[in-house]
């Protein structure tokens, strides 16, 4: 299972000769295992590193076991260094070479994908699910007191008569209290040891209320949707809900970052739009969310001696008048630089406001 960690060792990664980078996507509902090796195959074709292309192939002819829905593969012979992700969410096709890993789908996936949380609550108890990168990473659940339904009698309604009264009711909500205090602090634990990101709450209106109510602050801010559904759904049913909702609110959130950039370019502080600007920006470190248009490539120059990053050509660094590199795609360095220096990275398909050259745009730390 593909995780942050994962992600540092690809960033950590570069090799004196080449890295071959390939995504394969081996969706089930797409085809079978003999079209998808054959699709690789034609992929790999004119890939010249003929030790990397024999290790990609011979892992997915002897060790991919087809369960996933996409695979991503590294490898560079020189170094030594072979890595397989097998994925529960289905990656574009894509072979690439270069002196590092191209991290950028997988910087995606994590980001749209990872660290999400479901509590599945009635006032009794909660089952707890964690889910990454679409698959089921962890499941527990907790059982409180029993909660005993009051049966009225006709004969009287005063208190301490046949039918019950105030005392019973009162009995009733401190169990239900006490069952969502319980079941809220379960929850946190489990969150907190399976890294969750984001949570989905389930059950009744009343309930989700109930328990929501009596998680901290911080983590009622976590909360990004809720869903009806009772305490015996399945894991399908489950996972289904989760995908639906992550995908609506990674919208809506994508959506909110794209208008603060916007506003913020347009008064000329806190954000920029289009590449030379970005490349500036993340030279000095200061991106706090870069955005990008996720097909977007553009060839430009390092500098490995202050790691300037620039589209414009040139013999020397304006920054220290060493030797530039050129490197095919300026974009993938910068999103690169932009996670080792603690910023994050928000693909997107399409905007309006980032077209040609401003098809990437920042939000900036200062």
């Amino acid at each position: 299972m593909f995780t942050e960690k994962d992600l540092r060792e690809l960033l950590d990664c570069n090799a004196p000769d080449a890295v071959l980078s390939v995504f394969l996507n081996t969706d089930p509902s797409l085809g079978n295992a003999d079209s998808y090796k054959l699709r690789l195959r034609n992929m790999l074709k004119k890939v010249r590193l003929t030790e990397d292309v024999a290790a990609v192939e011979r892992y997915i002819n002897m060790e991919y076991d087809w369960s996933g829905r996409g695979i991503a593969i590294f490898s560079s012979s020189k170094i030594g260094f072979f890595r397989a992700y097998p994925m529960a969410i289905p990656l574009h096709d894509r072979v690439q070479i270069g002196d590092s890993p191209v991290i950028k789908p997988l910087a995606n996936l994590l980001d749209s994908y990872g660290g999400y949380g479901v509590a599945l609550v009635d006032k009794q108890g909660a089952r707890l699910f964690s889910f990454h990168l679409g698959e089921l990473k962890e499941q527990e659940g907790m059982l409180g007191d029993s909660v005993k339904r009051i049966k009225r009698g006709a004969s009287s309604s005063m208190v301490g008569r046949r039918g019950g009264g105030s005392t019973d009711s009162s009995a009733m909500d401190e169990t239900i209290d006490r069952n969502m205090r319980e079941a809220a602090e379960f929850s946190i634990d489990f969150f907190e040891s399976n890294d969750v990101r984001r949570i989905l709450i389930g059950g009744t209106d009343d309930n989700i209320a109930l328990f929501r109510s009596q998680l901290p602050k911080a983590w009622q801010s976590l909360v990004v949707g809720t869903f009806s559904a009772n305490m015996s759904a399945s894991h399908a049913e489950i996972h289904s809900k989760a995908i639906e909702i992550g995908r609506a609110e990674n919208k809506k959130r994508v959506q909110r970052l794209l208008d603060i950039m916007v506003t913020n370019t347009a008064k000329g502080q806190g954000a920029v739009i289009g590449i030379r600007d970005v490349l500036s920006a993340v030279s000095s470190g200061r991106i706090k969310t870069l955005i990008c248009v996720n097909d977007y490539h553009e060839a430009g120059y390092i500098c490995k001696s202050c790691g300037i990053l620039t589209v414009e050509p040139a013999e020397h660094c304006e920054g220290c008048g060493e030797s530039i590199e050129y490197v095919p795609d300026i974009v993938e360095a910068a999103i690169a630089y932009t996670l080792r220096s603690g910023g994050e990275v928000e693909l997107i398909h399409d905007f309006p406001y980032l077209e040609g050259d401003n098809k990437i745009g920042a939000i900036l730390r200062y």
